[in-house]
């Protein structure tokens, strides 16, 4: 008798009263915000998971405290109507760190005007050199081992033999001497230098590859003749092209600084110049902010993400303006770093949403049912009404 009292003093709690089966209406209407209520509710339940197998992505800014470390600059970057033998890849930073006329992980590709490739080789079997040729390129080395050509007043300590036009200009290079007059060198008259220019005059270059620079503010830049150091100024050397004025235009297939990241956006890619004036110069001001990017796994990726300004400008004589023409970027790095760790969601979380999805769309679907049920219900009433009268 106790028991039954406390099972009616616990009923009263009861949110949920429940009617007969006799008493319940099943509609037409009912049935339609059911299945639609259902559909819903299976679409943000499906939502609601694919967000929580996501990860995570959070950010912090701190400051930045490394010191000493390299940076990996990412370069493919296409000349149209620049040939691969005008053009010279410098670098420099404000440490005083310089790599001139770059050819270490850079390469450059000949590119026609229609932008085909000319030089890669033909893919198809040559077989074995023959005994002749060998001993034809042995003979040759043989020749030339112990041969020793002027570099034309332009000798130091570590170049004293220059038996290559190629030789006779890096001598000059380092001499800081302009090399103007290539039909007077015999080793270039040989291998036929300004032929080649010739050659080459209606061809383009695509230069890739990477660099490997100090972390601190510098620039590297991409324009005609052979660049070299006179009276501590950075120069280029251009008489032997004669007054040429050079077609700037270039399409930046890909630049970014350091390895990449999800969700990180290099502004430059795609970025295409057509230049429609001759020996321009222009210029990329980059902001670098340091990056670090902590996968769930744990491992860590330093890399860079960065903003760019531009600036271009003509630079002839009858311009007025000073400068190199050319493609020029000018780079420094943020004092602030920030941190992307990756992290799990949280399964509470999920729990949470699922229930308010469920709980949110079986109320309104209640409410529509409600007010459906009881409209049509005042309709019909005024329908019979109607007909009584």
């Amino acid at each position: 008798m106790q028991t039954n009292e406390w099972a009616a003093k616990l009923r009263r709690f009861d949110a949920y009263p429940k009617t007969l089966d006799d008493f319940r209406v099943k509609t037409f209407g009912g049935a339609a915000v059911t299945i639609i209520s259902g559909f819903f509710m299976i679409l943000l339940f499906v939502s609601e998971l694919q967000y929580y197998l996501t990860l995570e992505v959070t950010e912090e800014l701190f400051v930045d405290t490394s010191r000493g470390e390299k940076m990996r600059i990412n370069i493919d970057i296409l000349f149209p109507k620049v040939p691969c033998a005008y053009l010279s890849i410098d670098a420099m930073d404000i440490a005083g760190e310089q790599q001139i006329d770059v050819d270490h992980n850079l390469f450059k590709r000949r590119m026609d005007l229609q932008g085909n490739v000319l030089d890669e080789p033909e893919k198809e079997e040559l077989g074995d050199p023959s005994d002749e040729f060998l001993q034809a390129i042995k003979n040759l080395e043989n020749k030339t081992a112990n041969v020793c050509e002027s570099c034309y007043g332009a000798e130091t300590e570590d170049l004293r033999c220059c038996n290559t036009c190629e030789d006779v200009r890096e001598a000059y290079r380092r001499k800081g001497w302009a090399f103007n007059n290539p039909d007077s060198i015999e080793q270039c008259k040989r291998e036929g230098w300004s032929e080649k220019l010739k050659q080459q005059k209606n061809e383009g270059c695509q230069v890739y590859g990477y660099l490997e620079v100090n972390k601190v503010a510098g620039n590297f830049h991409f324009a005609p003749g052979k660049s070299f150091q006179q009276h501590h100024v950075h120069v280029h050397d251009l008489q032997p092209f004669g007054g040429e004025k050079f077609n700037l235009s270039h399409h930046v297939n890909h630049l970014s600084f350091g390895t990449d990241i999800p969700g990180r956006v290099n502004p430059l890619d795609g970025h295409l110049v057509a230049a429609k004036q001759g020996s321009m110069m222009y210029q990329y001001f980059v902001k670098i902010v340091p990056t670090i990017y902590k996968k769930i796994s744990g491992q860590e990726v330093r890399t860079n993400q960065f903003s760019v300004t531009k600036h271009q400008k003509q630079v002839t004589a009858a311009s007025g303006e000073q400068g190199l023409p050319g493609v020029f970027v000018l780079y420094e790095l943020s004092p602030m770093m920030v941190q992307f760790t990756e992290k799990q969601r949280s399964f509470m979380h999920f729990l949470t949403g699922v229930c308010a999805i469920v709980g949110g769309v079986f109320t309104v679907a209640g409410l529509i049912d409600s007010l459906i049920y009881h409209s049509a219900r005042a309709i019909q009433q005024k329908i019979d009404l109607g007909k009584a009268s």
